[in-house]
């Protein structure tokens, strides 16, 4: 009899979108301080289309993150805390970075 191998982290798809998305608003937001945004102006306009959606999903992701990490009774192979996680270090780097 084989054993199939145990995977560290829970994947579901919701699971990998939310991890995704929290690591795509924290890129966001350290690309946006670290590049000039406005030294382009087509970059600029990219920038000033998104800040607000994605200021919006880091409060979604956050929520939705929580709500699944507690579904899961806080597993620490879930992907919602890794999730979690980021978006919190996402919240204090632009609470301290202001």
């Amino acid at each position: 009899m084989t054993k199939k191998p145990s995977l560290f982290f829970k994947k579901s798809p919701t699971s990998l979108f939310v991890f995704f998305g929290a690591l795509f608003v924290l890129l966001f937001w350290i690309l946006s301080r670290v590049i000039n945004v406005y030294q382009y102006a087509v970059v600029g306009a990219i920038f000033e289309i998104l800040w607000l959606p994605v200021i919006a999903a880091m409060f979604i992701l956050l929520l939705i993150s929580c709500w699944f990490l507690a579904k899961e009774k806080f597993s620490v192979k879930s992907l919602y805390l890794y999730a979690l996680m980021i978006s919190i270090i996402n919240f204090l780097l632009l609470y301290l970075n202001r």
